[in-house]
């Protein structure tokens, strides 16, 4: 806070108690010439007659010590600005002083499954119970709560992986995050193969996911090869079959991260994505990390314990 709003907040602050504390002194006393209470000739139905009389002085001087309190507890409390206060509280201090205790207790909780490998966890139930309700706190954002993704988010109920799906590649990329970047070839490809570039790209990789796909013969996949093994095949291989060590995925599999229509293939290709897997290491923990990333992993593979839990 700057200083022109510290002094901005003390202002307003006095102006407030104070102002209050002129007009309950000015409204409650009598001045000369005021009428008796009584005289306020206001009278209904003939026998009920409205008085002025001022407040109790009890109650006037429980507006006082109000004030005083207000006063003591900004002091005290630090609301004067930036001023700490004498008793040195903070929210801040609160908070911090409230979440090692919830962190003391849940340590707790977590001891039992501190070092274990993935694929042992995924097979006690109670430690997959706790990974999924870690899951859905953290992570069920972007990939929903029952894991099955959405366009840009990955599906991690298949079988499908593109960074791998043994139990250390998952732990890696809950808590180191993952980042795959797809780069915009479209100028690129243009200028190898003319306008219709990107689009014979596309019909050679939708060719590849066909099983009959290398036995026909098509004018565009056919110039759509010669571009992709110019240009696409450092990351995706020959085959099409990916890269999971640099997360560039399989192109022969039905499974389509950004969709596998003609407009969706052609904004990737020729515009390039990025994805990004936020690392989640210094949020959860080695032990919560290891424990979602055990639900993950037996959400696609069978465990006598795990699968049925993450049901």
């Amino acid at each position: 806070m700057t200083t022109v709003w510290n002094w901005y907040v003390i202002a307003l602050i006095l102006f407030n108690l104070l102002g209050i504390t002129w007009l309950l002194w000015w409204t409650a006393k009598r001045r000369p010439g005021d009428p008796k209470p009584e005289d306020t000739s206001h009278y209904w139905d003939g026998d009920i007659t409205e008085f002025n009389k001022p407040m109790p002085r009890w109650w006037i001087n429980g507006f006082y010590i109000a004030i005083v309190f207000a006063f003591a507890y900004l002091f005290w409390f630090g609301g004067w600005g930036t001023y700490d206060g004498f008793g040195k509280w903070s929210s801040k201090a609160e908070h911090d002083k409230e979440a090692a205790l919830a962190t003391q207790q849940l340590e707790k909780t977590f001891a039992p499954y501190k070092g274990q490998a993935i694929d042992v966890l995924a097979g006690n139930a109670k430690a997959v119970a706790l990974g999924k309700s870690i899951f859905a706190n953290n992570c069920a954002t972007c990939h929903g709560s029952s894991a099955k993704g959405a366009v840009g988010y990955p599906n991690l109920t298949d079988t499908i992986w593109h960074w791998g799906s043994s139990p250390e590649q998952i732990l890696h990329t809950v808590k180191d995050g993952r980042e795959g970047v797809m780069p915009p070839w479209g100028t690129v490809l243009e200028g190898m193969g003319g306008p219709d570039a990107v689009d014979y790209v596309i019909a050679y990789v939708h060719q590849l996911g066909e099983k009959d796909g290398a036995n026909r013969t098509d004018f565009a996949a056919a110039q759509g090869k010669k571009l992709y093994e110019g240009v696409c095949v450092a990351c995706h291989g020959k085959e099409g079959k990916g890269d999971p060590k640099v997360g560039a995925p399989d192109l022969t599999d039905s499974y389509w991260l950004y969709g596998d229509s003609r407009e969706a293939l052609h904004e990737t290709i020729a515009k390039g994505r990025h994805g990004v897997m936020p690392a989640w290491g210094t949020v959860l923990g080695d032990t919560r990390s290891r424990l979602v990333a055990a639900y993950v992993w037996s959400l696609s593979h069978s465990t006598k314990s795990g699968n049925l839990n993450a049901q």
